[in-house]
């Protein structure tokens, strides 16, 4: 059983993934990244889950997480580029 805090270790790994396979510099920098990166593994986890689709300790999971942490690195680009800054 991976309780919580192995989900947010492992969401670090399937963040730093993430970050690497997704070419460009991000808007927040490198934190920001791998934070986004946990909340997407634990995101893509939990409806894998949800859905059925894998039990615990199947490669699925890793799959689906990172599916999850690519989406929100990928919707944080584009409402950070999305905003005007006017001074």
């Amino acid at each position: 059983m991976f309780g919580i805090l192995g989900w947010i270790v492992f969401g670090l790994v399937v963040g730093v993934i993430a970050k690497l396979l997704m070419p460009g510099r991000d808007p927040g920098g490198f934190i920001i990244t791998i934070l986004l990166g946990i909340a997407g593994a634990l995101l893509g986890g939990w409806i894998g889950r949800a859905l059925g689709l894998y039990g615990p300790g199947e490669s699925a999971g890793l799959f689906m997480a990172l599916l999850g942490a690519i989406l929100l690195l990928v919707l944080y680009r584009f409402a950070v580029r999305g905003r005007t800054t006017t001074v």
